[in-house]
């Protein structure tokens, strides 16, 4: 783990860094879900290096509780919620901001469900990016109106997913034409190992995917 400090308020918190075995081609900035930087964000990272990348994932919800980890049980889910109500999108991208600028460039940035809406305001508030890659953000709908990408976006859905209706991804398309969308034969968080819509083929397609469109925008 290293420390940053966020421009938004000069406050210190965490991010975990997974640097390569060899000189960078570039940087992730990896955003994580409601639960915190997990093993499955920290997994993420892990491949992001292992691709060249130096790869970074700041604990969005230090301020509310230092290195904060929420489980996946109803509990787990309410306390994650109550970690986004206490971190405006503001201040999420400033801690954003602070993770970029402490990174080679060219940098990109990559998230999950919540993270995968974080990364869709860091793509239209950051400076300093490349490309972004949101997954199954189903925020993402409700920030179109004020919140327009400066730089290339892919987006990734699953079909199965019972929390992102077809009319929430299909709203996205809408107001970004040009940004790829690509659904799977999956459900919600289909990139985690833990979770019971795990689906690895949709996982490695997703990140395949992912990595040329980085590469793309080098």
């Amino acid at each position: 783990m290293i420390e940053l400090i966020s421009p938004h308020d000069g406050a210190r918190f965490s991010a975990h860094r997974v640097d390569p075995s060899t000189k960078p081609i570039g940087s992730v900035v990896v955003l994580q879900e409601i639960f915190g930087v997990t093993d499955h964000i920290k997994d993420m990272c892990a491949r992001f290096a292992a691709a060249g990348y130096a790869a970074i994932a700041p604990s969005l919800f230090d301020r509310v509780e230092p290195g904060f980890q929420a489980g996946h049980d109803p509990d787990g889910v309410k306390k994650g919620i109550g970690g986004v109500m206490a971190s405006p999108w503001q201040q999420v991208v400033s801690d954003i901001q602070a993770c970029i600028d402490a990174l080679p460039q060219p940098v990109y940035v990559t998230g999950f469900c919540y993270g995968g809406a974080a990364a869709w305001l860091a793509a239209s508030h950051c400076t300093g990016l490349k490309a972004a890659s949101c997954f199954y953000g189903r925020l993402i709908a409700d920030l179109l109106d004020k919140n327009k990408p400066a730089i290339p976006v892919m987006l990734h859905y699953g079909v199965h997913d019972a929390s992102i209706p077809a009319e929430n991804y299909e709203k996205v398309r809408l107001a970004a034409p040009h940004a790829p969308l690509y659904l799977y034969d999956a459900g919600h968080g289909f990139c985690r190992e833990a979770s019971s819509d795990f689906h690895s083929a949709s996982r490695d397609l997703a990140m395949t995917r992912t990595l040329d469109w980085f590469a793309r925008w080098r």
